[in-house]
């Protein structure tokens, strides 16, 4: 682990664990080797129901079990509802992204890790979604805050993970790593709109499981 330009940081409260929703490898990988240095053990629990196709599911979810199985942190892989998804967003099908569509994606998970959360007494938990400069970082607090006020105790911590060179080091390790490079946020609606994007400007759309970061020599 490269710590030459990473600051231990403090979680809330002085808490030393951590619940940590996993979007995918490239997002966590920062945020777990940060929270590892400081002192602070994660869990990491992936729920993302929203990713589509189901191939584009199993790929994120591979690479995020095998480097948290490389660095020796918990992984829990929760159920793959994506019909109670669909109908969590139904109505919302063309909202842009970061628009409406996009909150109640948010809210869907993190209801869901708050709940583990709370049953399995964890008091602090945060998401890797909030490193990606593609996401609203309000947006996702807000959601996070709100899960986090359903139980007493819990607290959800609304870090920023790309501050003192987060950003960076997020493509840092997701190059030294191999992690495989998705090219939309995750969901059927995010494949369609960037497909349109891609067809506007002449480019060819996305091929699922194609493209991964290109390895760095450090290991």
């Amino acid at each position: 682990m490269n710590t030459a330009k990473r600051q231990k940081i403090k979680a809330p409260h002085n808490e030393d664990r951590l619940l940590l929703h996993s979007c995918c490898a490239p997002c966590e990988g920062e945020v777990l080797e940060t929270l590892i240095y400081s002192g602070i053990q994660p869990t990491v629990f992936f729920y993302n129901p929203n990713i589509h196709p189901k191939k584009e599911y199993e790929i994120r979810k591979a690479e995020d079990q095998k480097f948290c199985e490389k660095i020796g942190v918990e992984h829990v892989d929760v159920d793959y509802d994506v019909r109670n998804w669909f109908e969590r967003v139904k109505g919302l099908e063309w909202e842009p992204e970061r628009g409406a569509r996009c909150t109640s994606c948010f809210d869907m998970r993190f209801e869901r890790t708050a709940l583990f959360a709370h049953e399995n007494n964890f008091t602090l938990f945060s998401s890797s979604l909030g490193i990606s400069r593609w996401k609203n970082m309000n947006q996702i607090n807000s959601c996070g805050l709100r899960a986090a006020a359903r139980y007493e105790n819990l607290t959800y911590w609304t870090y920023n993970w790309r501050k003192s060179g987060g950003s960076q080091r997020m493509i840092e390790i997701s190059k030294r790593e191999g992690f495989y490079q998705q090219e939309y946020c995750g969901c059927v609606y995010s494949l369609r709109d960037t497909n349109k994007w891609r067809v506007s400007q002449n480019r060819p759309k996305v091929e699922i499981g194609k493209n991964f970061y290109t390895p760095s020599k450090e290991k």
